[in-house]
């Protein structure tokens, strides 16, 4: 058996059903599964050791996803045949229950280590994977974001560790008890986000013998590796215009990596060719949902852009504008992760509208008194919101938020031109999602809101209301106007 070997490692994450292709600004035809699958197939071909990984958030994004409620996306996926994935917090949007049906149509294996049953601490899918490759034992461990327990809250038999100490404490028992002599490489498979990451690998045990963490969740497009604790790093952005390549070498006799490159590699007409076979199975889905989807909606005035979560947007403004238009409630407090695309318009198609607020659930009216609206903001604006780990919210007209980053200060609060008092009583709504999370992302206990005033439901779809907003409203647009001021 040769000392030195080389492995070529090949890893998506957050593909978010960036399933078909379109023209890039240097006008080549990118991204698309077709290609992806045709990169793929071309390094199987090109070099001897190979693998693909993907680290999570496969789902949500595309009508073809919508439609079939995943069905389609594992299908797809299949074909792309990842040696081994990990779970996304989007890959629980349908339901836990229908997550564990889809992992059985899946012909390639889901790892996680962190999910489980409360009641008898049972975990919910195979914590790890050793995949066997031209004499190396590459053990593979899945750890999932803390945010699934916001998109589970409602089933509390299901349990996670979402803390990172704990998390770190997990992949050591792992290691502990599967990681033999006979282990080349120990590599953390993770859909945490780059920060929290830094923190894992930070919190781990030289002594467990994590080589690599390829991850996802925060949609981090990297120049280079970045190395915490002697732990190299990595992620691949989003969608599939991109693949991370690493190429290692593997000393055998020392069982340690002597080198390591590592790439993003765009997805285009001239770095990959297309899969036949990929592309006739994807058009099969994309007829099925072109008639119903493909029909005109509406047509706006102009393209609006919603560039970043983190500040107030063109289509934050329009979206969270038609959801108060008319209403029973003061402010629209919409998640700006609700928002999915960074650009749309000027012509509105249905499968657009559906792809851009893919998350549709029921709208609740709370009342909170002016000190807890203040509160909520101060939680919405800490430190944290800054490094895209947090919640955001994009705000209907009439609220003025000025807050100063460097000095941590809420300068401004105010609603239709007036200062916010604290005995002030406001109506806000909000989604379900949001709802149902009150606390942990708006920093006020619920019980306490519910002393207020009793919540209620007021709309049992978003996009019912946007639908019909947008088309009976012809040529509509919006614009960035100082509702949140960021002072630096």
């Amino acid at each position: 058996m040769a000392r030195m070997k080389k492995l070529t490692i090949l890893h998506s994450n957050d593909m978010h059903g960036d399933f078909l292709p379109h023209t890039g600004e240097d006008g080549l035809e990118t991204a698309g599964l077709p290609r992806l699958s045709g990169y793929i197939n071309k390094v199987r071909e090109q070099e001897q050791n190979v693998l693909y990984v993907n680290a999570g958030d496969m789902f949500r994004g595309s009508v073809i996803d919508s439609e079939y409620e995943g069905l389609s996306t594992i299908d797809l996926m299949n074909v792309l045949k990842p040696d081994v994935a990990t779970v996304g917090n989007h890959e629980v949007d349908y339901g836990l229950a229908h997550l564990l049906f889809l992992e059985k149509c899946a012909r390639f294996p889901i790892i996680n280590a962190n999910l489980f049953v409360t009641m008898n601490n049972a975990r919910l899918f195979q914590p790890y994977l050793n995949v066997e490759i031209d004499g190396m034992r590459i053990l593979f461990i899945g750890i999932l974001t803390e945010e699934v327990l916001a998109s589970t809250r409602q089933e509390r038999i299901i349990g996670s560790f979402v803390d990172v100490k704990a998390a770190a404490r997990e992949v050591e028992v792992i290691c502990d008890n599967y990681r033999t002599t006979k282990t080349s490489l120990t590599i953390l498979l993770t859909h945490i986000g780059l920060e929290k990451d830094r923190e894992l690998a930070e919190a781990l045990d030289p002594g467990c013998g994590v080589d690599l963490i390829i991850g996802g969740h925060s949609h981090t497009f990297m120049e280079a590796p970045e190395v915490v604790n002697g732990i190299p790093i990595v992620q691949a952005g989003t969608g599939t215009g991109i693949i991370g390549r690493l190429d290692l070498i593997y000393d055998g006799m020392r069982k340690n990596i002597q080198k390591l490159d590592w790439s993003c590699i765009p997805i285009n007409e001239k770095t990959a060719p297309k899969d036949e076979v990929m592309e006739e199975l994807l058009e099969s889905y994309r007829t099925e949902t072109d008639s119903k989807y493909k029909r005109v909606i509406t047509r706006w005035a102009r393209r609006l852009t919603h560039p970043s979560r983190e500040q107030e947007t063109e289509m934050g403004n329009l979206y969270t504008d038609a959801l108060q238009w008319e209403s029973s409630f003061d402010i629209m407090m919409m998640g700006s992760g609700s928002i999915r695309k960074k650009e749309l318009g000027p012509l509105i198609e249905y499968q657009d509208m559906v792809e851009n607020t893919p998350f549709d659930d029921c709208l609740w009216m709370v009342t909170v008194t002016g000190a807890q609206f203040r509160r909520m903001i101060k939680h919405i604006m800490r430190d944290d919101a800054w490094l895209g780990e947090t919640e955001f919210y994009q705000f209907s007209n009439g609220v003025h938020i000025r807050y100063n980053k460097t000095t941590r200060v809420l300068e401004q609060l105010q609603f239709r031109g007036k200062d916010v008092t604290d005995d002030m009583k406001l109506k806000i709504a909000l989604q379900n999602y949001h709802y149902t999370n009150f606390e942990e992302f708006l920093g006020v206990p619920l019980v306490e809101v519910k002393a207020v005033a009793r919540p209620r439901v007021i709309a049992v779809s978003v996009n019912n209301i946007i639908e019909e907003y947008f088309a009976t409203h012809d040529r509509l647009d919006a614009h960035v106007e100082g509702r949140i001021e960021l002072v630096e």
